[in-house]
């Protein structure tokens, strides 16, 4: 698995959209197992965005794609800074089973 840490920074008032960007951004993306937003405890405008694929591959065929670019094109209104990323390796992941 491969995936993606993403600092965000919003702008005021910017935490609806930014969800309603997520619900978006997380269906039908090829290889995407999982996205999970933080909000900061310290800094209530930055968010954490983790993205899991299943395959560097996927992550990156996604990543390069067209769409990807004008899915983050569409937020970009809502940032007051460009998005820090920290890609890597997928070391551990342990999904709770389902109840």
């Amino acid at each position: 698995m491969f995936g993606t840490v993403g600092r965000l920074k919003g702008l005021p008032g910017a935490e609806p959209a930014l969800m309603a960007w997520n619900q978006a951004l997380t269906s039908g993306i090829n290889g995407m197992i999982h996205s999970v937003v933080y909000r900061s405890t310290d800094e209530p405008d930055v968010f954490w965005l983790t993205v899991v694929f299943e395959s560097e591959e996927a992550y990156r065929a996604n990543a390069e794609s067209p769409e990807q670019h004008r899915r983050w094109s569409q937020m970009r209104f809502a940032l007051a800074a460009e998005i820090e990323w920290h890609d890597g390796q997928v070391i551990a992941f342990v999904p709770q089973p389902q109840a």
